[in-house]
């Protein structure tokens, strides 16, 4: 593993064969690199950062407190992506129990909050059911978002429930967003289930590693691989397959596999014509201010994570790392990760990172999560630039002319950023894989 010491065109020995280049270390740049083990080219994974994993690091503080960048964890039911995961950790990891609640204008409930209704206000349980019991009989014409939800859950609780919560971590109305993106994330459930989750409380499991972080599954994958870090590029040209790095050191390439965000790296590509980077630039994704909070107490919390609906509170969801693994946090201690949305396109940001600490302590008192004699012995704010995909009206088409741009000119594309999906770890991962087999493709 190499990561300096060249001053002009990097020269990687390559006994001859491919040389196929992967710009980024994350999940899917990880499955790139497991993809292409064993076949006959050397991959090589570059980062701009001095540190690998992308948005897969885990941060490590002071005192013993770890946090990664948003709340991770393995649902996979795909057993070769289990297996692979677990070997990475040589078996060291634990699964829990999923366990999720709701805060909606002063009371908690179980989750989903569509089979959770035990807990709120009789009228508005009332409402809600009738609502649900109505709108199978109304014609389905569904257009968006806002057309699904009523359609499956009835118009109120779509309002007061999902709605509120898109516009808080989508960052604009669920009108504005097409149903490409949902797959298993939303259901309708049946009038059974309602009506059970109405009378009375009602809970799939994940794995995440028993030390170090989400990051440690990448560990291994990462060791293996060669690696260039510090090396941020600044040019692609795809005629002569040559990459730029800030650094001013260059390099060759036989194949080339990126996980740099669609808008980012259209960018970066010589030629790249003026039509393609205006596609890029009405593609939507938030960005988001993880407020990480280490608190002197160590019965926190009994749930991974916490939704909250109401416009007023300044987070749409909160985790509890501690939770995952005893290891994220000192003994008799516990730990919060706030997440509060914007986007470029929708809602920008402004201010510091470091502005909404104190309106997260103040809004998390004010839900009961926090004491107001709490010892908070950690308080951080970090930004994340990219994180969720958004699926707005804009965004089929706009990903279909950039991913045809990239096709023409030989760059490849895999991860959530460069497929520009709603990807979870092993969809990243196997994203990767397939991005590995078409640059393997082209090669031959």
């Amino acid at each position: 593993m190499s990561t300096s010491g060249r001053t002009s065109t990097t020269a990687v020995p390559t006994h001859g064969r491919p040389r196929i280049a992967v710009l980024g270390t994350g999940v899917s740049a990880c499955g790139v690199a497991h993809r292409l083990h064993d076949e006959p080219v050397d991959p090589i994974l570059y980062d701009r950062s001095a540190r690998s994993g992308g948005h897969t690091i885990s941060l490590h503080y002071p005192g013993g407190f770890t946090f990664d960048i948003g709340p991770h964890v393995s649902f996979t039911k795909e057993k070769r992506i289990q297996e692979l995961l677990a070997d990475s950790v040589d078996g060291e990891y634990d699964t829990h129990d999923y366990r999720f609640s709701n805060y909606w204008e002063g009371h908690w409930i179980g989750h989903p909050a569509q089979t959770n209704l035990y807990g709120l206000p009789v009228d508005v349980i009332v409402k809600v059911m009738t609502d649900f019991v109505e709108q199978t009989n109304r014609p389905v014409d569904i257009k968006n978002y806002q057309d699904w939800l009523e359609v499956a859950y009835g118009q109120r609780f779509a309002e007061w429930f999902p709605g509120r919560y898109t516009l808080k971590y989508h960052t604009t109305p669920a009108s504005n967003l097409t149903t490409d993106w949902m797959g298993p994330r939303m259901y309708r459930p049946s009038l059974d289930e309602m009506l059970r989750g109405a009378l009375g409380p009602s809970s799939p499991n994940f794995r995440y590693p028993k030390q170090g972080g989400f990051e440690r599954y990448l560990t291994r994958w990462l060791a293996d691989s060669h690696l260039e870090l510090n090396h941020e590029v600044v040019l692609i040209e795809p005629r002569s397959r040559t990459l730029t790095f800030a650094n001013g050191r260059q390099s060759t390439y036989d194949a080339l596999v990126s996980s740099i965000p669609l808008p980012e790296v259209v960018k970066l590509i010589h030629g790249t014509p003026p039509d393609v980077l205006a596609a890029a630039e009405r593609l939507a994704c938030s960005s988001c201010v993880l407020v990480n909070l280490g608190v002197r107490r160590p019965d926190i919390a009994n749930v991974h994570i916490s939704y909250f609906y109401d416009l007023d509170v300044v987070f749409p969801r909160i985790s509890f790392p501690h939770m995952m693994a005893s290891s994220n946090a000192p003994l008799g201690c516990s730990s919060i990760q706030v997440e509060i949305y914007f986007s470029k396109k929708y809602r920008p940001f402004t201010g510091r990172p470091a502005d909404y600490i104190e309106p997260t302590i103040a809004d998390l008192i004010r839900c009961g999560v926090l004491r107001g004699d709490d010892e908070v012995l950690l308080r951080d704010a970090v930004f994340v630039p990219y994180a969720n995909i958004i699926f707005d009206h804009d965004r089929a088409e706009a990903v279909s002319a950039v991913h045809a741009y990239l096709d023409d000119v030989g760059v490849g594309y895999c991860g959530r950023y460069g497929e520009w999906a709603y990807f979870w770890t092993d969809d990243s991962f196997q994203s990767g894989e397939a991005a590995a087999g078409r640059a393997l493709s082209r090669l031959r």
